[in-house]
């Protein structure tokens, strides 16, 4: 998931970075997520987040992004502007070889 937020109250890239330590280190330890900024580095005003769950179960996967959304939202650390989900099922990718036979056990 990628998330775009607006930074409110930041006068610069210190107060920016403030802010997304605050967002980054209470998603990770919420949700046990891999979150890290993704983007707009130079950017004071905008934040720019990249999110990732894994699970086996596309449903559970989705229900946590969403709430990771939310969560952020609901800080008040910044303003939501955007949010792009993608889920992808490394079963269906071509690349990703199976497991051996002898696994199975």
């Amino acid at each position: 998931m990628k998330l775009t937020l607006r930074a409110i109250g930041a006068g610069g890239l210190k107060d920016k970075r403030k802010i997304v330590r605050a967002i980054l280190d209470r998603v990770r330890a919420k949700f046990n997520a891999a979150a890290s900024e993704v983007g707009g580095q130079d950017l004071w005003q905008r934040i720019e987040l990249g999110l990732a769950v894994c699970g086996n179960d596309p449903a559970f996967v989705q229900r946590q992004l969403d709430e990771i959304g939310r969560f952020v939202e609901r800080l008040g650390l910044a303003e939501l502007a955007d949010t792009r989900v993608e889920l992808i099922n490394l079963k269906e990718m071509t690349w990703a070889p199976g497991a051996p036979d002898e696994w199975a056990t």
